[in-house]
């Protein structure tokens, strides 16, 4: 029997879902999901059909960041050495890509599902949801939560996140300006739905100029440095991130 994909995409009439496929693992991340990401968002950038993509998690689940387990595993997955570049290749596409996306944050997003939320044009939050920027506990940088929330936060509310490490609520998110809005938990996926309906509603291509344009506006003029490389090692012994 084959494995499962790590990522589904489920096309719909203008739009897309870009499913990351871990349940069992709360949708953490390990190379082949990053590289699936990816190519994914290769694919779905010149799909004239596609305006606009959802990502989610499967299961209920946003994305409980890098899976620890595997990476830790001994003996060690053939994808060690390449974790935390496929992860960075993976937000430099998310950076570039042409069309919004629609981030259905569901349950929580922790350290790497953090870094993944905020490099989401639009998020909808669950109400019980939480976020939390806890590489603090681990001794461990956080290079693409730094570079999106350069581009998405004040200073001020960047610091809070990265030296607290704590958790914070979907109602908190939006106050912050880190979501666009906090509904029912159960409610999410299907706003998120709404949304990409409405964007797939409007005229052919108007949703990529204007993302294209709020790009061009980041003042990013390198985004290889901007998404600096990793050289932090804590991970390959740190433990899970409490709350």
């Amino acid at each position: 029997m084959s494995e499962n994909p790590p990522v589904i995409v489920d096309k719909k009439a203008g739009w897309a879902e870009l499913i990351i496929n871990r349940p069992e693992r709360r949708n953490s991340i390990i190379p082949p999901v990053s590289h699936a990401m990816r190519e994914a968002l290769e694919t779905l950038a010149t799909d004239d059909d596609v305006a606009c993509v959802i990502l989610r998690g499967e299961g209920g689940f946003f994305c409980s960041g890098v899976d620890l387990k595997a990476l830790q595993a001994d003996p060690p997955p053939p994808w060690k050495g390449d974790q935390f570049n496929a992860w960075r290749q993976f937000h430099l596409s998310m950076f570039h890509f042409p069309k919004p996306v629609i981030g259905a944050f569901e349950k929580y997003g922790i350290n790497a599902g953090a870094a993944l939320a905020f490099a989401c044009d639009i998020l909808i939050t669950g109400e019980t949801a939480f976020l939390q920027v806890g590489e603090i506990q681990q001794g461990s940088g956080m290079p693409m939560n730094a570079a999106w929330l350069k581009l998405k936060a004040t200073e001020q509310v960047a610091a809070r996140l990265a030296f607290y490490g704590d958790r914070i609520s979907g109602p908190e998110m939006v106050r912050l300006g880190l979501a666009a809005e906090s509904v029912a938990d159960d409610e999410v996926v299907a706003r998120c739905r709404e949304i990409a309906e409405r964007i797939a509603g409007h005229p052919a291509g108007a949703a990529m100029t204007i993302k294209q344009g709020l790009i061009s506006q980041r003042g990013i003029d390198d985004p290889e440095a901007f998404f600096a490389e990793s050289t932090n090692t804590a991970l390959l012994t740190a433990g899970m991130v409490k709350g």
